[in-house]
């Protein structure tokens, strides 16, 4: 095709790049399902593995009909916080759009990728007891009326973009504050688990877990290099950054554990690697190296305290929501306010860099809205989606596993229905320790008992 004068060219090498890292971000969300499927008990893993393959083709339904053009097309009133509906279907925008250097199908491709593991992020909130139904029909609704309008303020230049100025590169409001906020939501929504805080719900698959979360670490290079949107200088700052930040973050997990438990776990080095990359998301294109590192320490640490207060709280975030993107996403934020650069971000400073309290205030107003908005809008959406058509698994249903009472499946041929056991869960011989939290020993209270019962 022979472009006019003034129309912006494709570059070939950027838009190869970010079909990679498109493609990379996908695979994301079934490396989130089976970190997630790993830390559940045996007889709910296939419905923690649906809840998110399910949201790949709902968000996507959405996004195409509506969500694009809501969240970055041209802004409604002028007031930035929510696009107006001229790109309805996708309307207008063909092989010749080009959004900076890249098609915009692929850049529409490529934000989708984003909505998809935000949605499925929540789905470790409330592990063990949605019913399938109700999560389908919540995920279309919440795409629209939370991920949708925050896309906007922050990506699609909206009024924390252009009007507050706050930094975030790659969705540390948008999918971790998000996803987070919603999932204690929607937690609180639905209760707590039977038995929490008082059985055993030990997850039942650790190597699946590690392997989740290498297919994470590994996706995250497209989510945050892939935000540059070019094969440029910038995306292989993210690129490092990221790795740096995911390193100390599994080290500061599993150094906080040898201190306070007395031995580093395969689930902290899973965990504090997520936390690490959680909290380099929004600060990859504003901190150095060491910012990077500090960054990923940071939150390796302090969500390694953070999954127990869940405990105190009686708040029951199944699988760390919470504990991890949550904390994770204010930490990574904030942090920006302290550590950006001038030399990452072509500007603004943080505050230990000569760049005052301006940037950090501003950090902290868009965590703030983001996280009270994601929260109210969540909270309400639930409620109304329980009372009409119930959210919450019955307690046969929950005692007995979803995946057989919901799906007609179980997860293992070994596994075995047995009435006379006091769940009523699959026979499998796992051990458990009592008082633990289904994301495993790691994120249990230092003072529990961590005897095996038989």
């Amino acid at each position: 095709m022979i472009l006019s004068a003034g129309t912006p060219a494709v570059d070939a090498g950027d838009t190869a790049w970010l079909l990679a890292a498109t493609a990379l971000v996908l695979l994301m969300t079934p490396g989130l399902a089976l970190f997630y499927g790993g830390m559940v008990r045996s007889k709910s893993v296939l419905n923690m593995l649906m809840m998110s393959f399910v949201s790949i083709a709902l968000v996507t339904v959405v996004w195409l009909v509506a969500g694009y053009s809501l969240a970055f097309g041209p802004d409604a009133g002028g007031i930035g916080l929510i696009g107006d509906l001229s790109h309805l279907g996708m309307h207008g925008i063909g092989p010749a759009s080009v959004t900076g250097h890249v098609p915009t199908l692929l850049f529409a491709t490529f934000q989708l990728t984003f909505a998809i593991i935000t949605a499925a992020l929540i789905s470790g909130a409330v592990a063990d007891r949605a019913r399938f139904g109700a999560w389908v029909v919540f995920v279309l609704v919440w795409t629209l009326a939370v991920y949708v309008p925050v896309a906007h303020w922050v990506f699609g230049g909206g009024w924390i973009a252009s009007r507050l100025h706050a930094l975030d590169f790659a969705g540390g409001t948008v999918v971790e504050v998000c996803s987070g906020a919603s999932g204690l939501a929607l937690a609180i929504v639905l209760g707590p688990r039977l038995g929490f805080r008082k059985d055993a719900m030990r997850p039942h698959n650790l190597p699946l877990v590690l392997l989740g979360a290498g297919l994470l670490w590994f996706g995250w290079f497209g989510f945050n290099a892939g935000s540059a949107l070019g094969a440029n200088g910038l995306a292989a700052a993210a690129f490092l950054d990221t790795q740096a930040a995911g390193c100390a973050g599994l080290l500061g997990w599993l150094v906080v554990e040898k201190r306070r438990d007395g031995h580093p776990t395969t689930l902290g080095a899973a965990s504090g690697s997520v936390a690490g990359l959680v909290a380099i998301t929004p600060a990859c294109g504003s901190v150095d190296l060491l910012g990077a590192v500090v960054v990923g320490l940071a939150a390796g640490v302090l969500c390694s305290y953070a999954v127990s207060w869940k405990f105190r709280w009686g708040v029951d975030d199944s699988l760390d929501v919470v504990g991890v993107h949550l904390t994770g996403g204010v930490v990574g934020t904030l942090l920006i306010g302290l550590l950006a650069s001038a030399t990452m971000t072509g500007g603004p400073k943080g505050l230990l860099y000569g760049g005052g309290l301006g940037q950090l205030g501003r950090q902290g107003v868009a965590v703030l809205a983001v996280g009270a908005y994601a929260f109210a809008v969540t909270y309400a959406l639930g409620k109304g989606v329980d009372r009409l058509m119930g959210f919450r698994a019955s307690e046969d249903e929950e005692r007995t596993g979803l995946d057989l009472t919901l799906h007609a499946e179980t997860a293992y041929d070994h596994g075995v229905l047995t009435h006379g056991t006091t769940h009523g869960s699959f026979l499998t011989g796992h051990s458990a320790h009592p008082g633990m939290s289904n994301a495993g020993m790691s994120h249990a209270a230092p003072s529990q008992d961590r005897s095996p019962l038989g």
